[in-house]
């Protein structure tokens, strides 16, 4: 069992397809009371719009939901530019941008893009310099200098500082990613898909591991999770793939026995029509539900 008694909060994942009606989808997920908007980053895909620019737009159409890339791609995106970009957009936003990054995928079409392709290692090496080097920027800070193999500062100036204590939440699986993220990252945004519910105790004692290892307490670190599946009215097909209280439990589960805090729908099916039975039906069951097992 593996509870970290945060308080449970809800998203949805917006596909940035340039055909879909975005905004009206955005401002939708504001009006029904949930937390977050995630945004997948692939500038390579040419149906999807710009990532950075689409959440922007999200921010400006919106008026409590806070936006994150879902993850951001490191190798597409230096780190000291993505960081003036993200506090800009958070203080833009007043205080409602998150930092979601991830240390690249899909390596051909990155290159192709005019992107570096990595290793797995030197992947991992880049992103470790990165997470230092946005935290240098957040600084505020002048004269900042920084000397990696992948990036570098040289006496550079930051600013703006963020509006809020800004968090970077990193898409790892690997050790060496979820050690990194157990000692200097704030949150973990992982899938279901690729890492369903057996998974997680295995993934979430190795950032602990690291954590404590760092002197730092494993409950500060966010575990959000994007949830792939469809609410129905039948019966059901398997995880998350099935009637309303079938997900009250599984989400329930998840968070007191699973130690995940934050979940973010991307649903199957006609999008505003599972938003709505999402935020009407599964939310509120949900938070119920967990205080009710933390209380008893």
């Amino acid at each position: 069992m593996a509870d970290y008694g945060r308080a449970p909060e809800f998203g949805y994942f917006l596909v940035p397809n340039a055909d879909d009606p975005l905004l009206e989808t955005a401002k939708l997920v504001d009006s029904l009371g949930l937390d977050l908007i995630g945004v997948q980053d692939h500038p390579y895909q040419r149906r999807y719009v710009d990532t950075w620019t689409l959440l922007s737009m999200v921010a400006a159409v919106t008026e409590r939901v806070k936006v994150f890339p879902d993850v951001a791609s490191l190798p597409l995106r230096p780190p000291a530019v993505l960081a003036k970009a993200a506090a800009s957009l958070d203080v833009l936003s007043g205080g409602r941008a998150e930092l979601g990054l991830g240390a690249g995928a899909f390596w051909e079409a990155i290159e192709a893009f005019g992107g570096v392709r990595r290793t797995p290692k030197e992947a991992m090496d880049a992103l470790e310099e990165a997470v230092a080097v946005i935290r240098q920027v957040w600084s505020g800070g002048s004269g900042l200098r920084f000397d990696g193999e992948h990036y570098t500062l040289s006496g550079a100036k930051a600013g703006p500082v963020p509006a809020h204590d800004m968090g970077i939440w990193l898409g790892v699986k690997g050790p060496r990613g979820l050690a990194l993220l157990g000692r200097s990252a704030d949150g973990w945004v992982p899938s279901s898909s690729w890492a369903p519910p057996e998974r997680l105790p295995e993934l979430n004692a190795r950032i602990d591991e690291a954590a404590a290892g760092a002197g730092r307490d494993p409950a500060a670190i966010r575990r959000l999770y994007n949830v792939n599946g469809v609410i129905t009215g039948g019966s059901s097909d398997g995880f998350l793939r099935g009637p309303v209280d079938q997900w009250v439990d599984e989400l329930t589960d998840l968070v007191v026995a699973y130690g995940m805090d934050t979940f973010v729908l991307w649903p199957e099916g006609d999008q505003h029509e599972q938003l709505k039975v999402f935020a009407a039906e599964v939310v509120p069951a949900v938070r119920e539900q967990v205080q009710r097992e933390r209380e008893g």
